[in-house]
């Protein structure tokens, strides 16, 4: 029994999605049943042995356990300038437009913290990862939400939001590749985005986990590529998704320097950096050998190609999937995204996450993760392959 009443924020935040899943999953595997979990998007790939290597020595160095500096080591800011420099051709100023993250996910969780105020809205994507709702609500904020639809190819639609929301706006969150759709978004897009933003006085948060996981040729753009970017918002990234390093927590944010800073203050307050190993072996995973890289895109585009076969013999439709780890099928008529899930779980034990667990705009689809191993996305396709819709 708690000895006081917990915060009032608490009880408009719900369970985290993710934990629910994997908690339902721990149930049923405790309980005997095979289970297939394609439903939280962690990497089943190991870390490249290189950048192990590289912590491993990082970590008998005894200046390495000290505390490490607040904004990350000058170092791990300028290997994050050159990596985008090499990627984007984008220019960064280490020491100003670079802040280490302890995962990207720390990063977006706090931003609201540092411009939202009681009665801001942040414009939200839905669906889209709970964090930025979730964060903003922490903050005091409301959010509004821009649904994305199929035939808006899953960008929001900014001349749809009424002007007294706009009013409000100070923030606004975007995701691509996106996260569960698997849209890209072009620099056309991103130009859109900047031009909105400077009339509306918005601050851009552009969350780039995916740029490295695409498909086909179809090789994503980054936010910063726009003119004009850095005037207006910042672009996460994180360690986990390219380079298999989700147990890590590393990640960085960069872009406009009084963002940067502003961040980097608060922070400041509630985390004292990251271990300064791990920033080396950050360093080796943006400066080492990047064929890893292409040798998990390759493993997860052939895993993509075996179950969308099953997906279109099955005749369930689904999304074009050119990036990101991620299929987006629509639910069979007759059912909702929860109840589709709860069918699957039950007719074929295999976890998926309903759409309308990240947000309304999610309703009538299921994500499906790519991140089991071939024979084990195989099975998927066939136990889905011996159940009725």
């Amino acid at each position: 029994m708690l000895l006081v009443e917990k915060a009032s924020r608490m009880n408009s935040i719900p369970p985290y999605l993710f934990a629910e899943l994997d908690k339902k999953k721990r149930e049923l595997v405790n309980a005997g049943k095979d289970i297939i979990d394609l439903g939280i998007g962690d990497p089943d790939i190991p870390t490249p042995s290189h950048i192990i290597k590289k912590m491993a020595k990082a970590c008998e160095k005894g200046e390495n356990h000290r505390y490490p500096p607040y904004p990350g080591t000058l170092p791990f800011r300028e290997a994050v300038a050159k990596w985008y420099k090499n990627r984007f051709d984008v220019e960064l100023d280490p020491e100003n437009e670079v802040l280490a993250l302890i995962g990207s996910k720390d990063g977006i969780a706090h931003i609201p913290f540092v411009f939202i105020d009681s009665g801001d809205i942040a414009l939200v994507p839905s669906p889209g990862y709970p964090v930025y709702h979730q964060s903003v609500a922490f903050a005091g904020g409301d959010s509004f939400f821009m649904i994305l639809k199929k035939e808006n190819h899953f960008l929001p639609d900014l001349g749809a939001i009424p002007s007294e929301v706009l009013s409000r706006a100070k923030m606004m969150f975007i995701n691509y590749p996106n996260n569960p759709t698997s849209a890209i978004a072009s620099l056309d897009f991103f130009n859109s985005v900047i031009s909105f933003a400077k009339k509306h006085k918005v601050l851009v948060c552009h969350d780039a986990a995916y740029s490295e996981i695409y498909f086909d040729g179809n090789k994503p753009v980054s936010f910063l590529q726009a003119d004009g970017a850095k005037d207006v918002g910042v672009e996460f990234h994180s360690f986990s998704k390219t380079y298999n390093m989700t147990g890590w927590r590393l990640g960085w944010v960069v872009g406009n320097r009084e963002v940067i800073k502003a961040l980097g203050l608060f922070k400041s307050h509630i985390d004292s950096g990251i271990f300064s190993a791990i920033q080396e072996a950050g360093i080796e995973a943006l400066t080492g050998d990047q064929s890893s890289v292409e040798v998990m895109r390759n493993i997860y585009q052939e895993r993509r190609d075996i179950l969308v076969k099953y997906l279109k013999d099955i005749g369930l439709d689904f999304e074009p999937c050119n990036a990101t780890f991620y299929l987006w099928v629509q639910v069979p008529k007759g059912y909702s995204s929860t109840s589709f899930t709860s069918y699957l779980l039950e007719k074929a034990g295999i976890v998926v996450t309903p759409g309308s667990g990240l947000g309304e705009g999610g309703e009538g689809y299921i994500r499906i993760s790519l991140t089991a191993d071939k024979k084990r996305i195989e099975e998927a396709g066939k136990r889905l392959s011996s159940i009725k819709f």
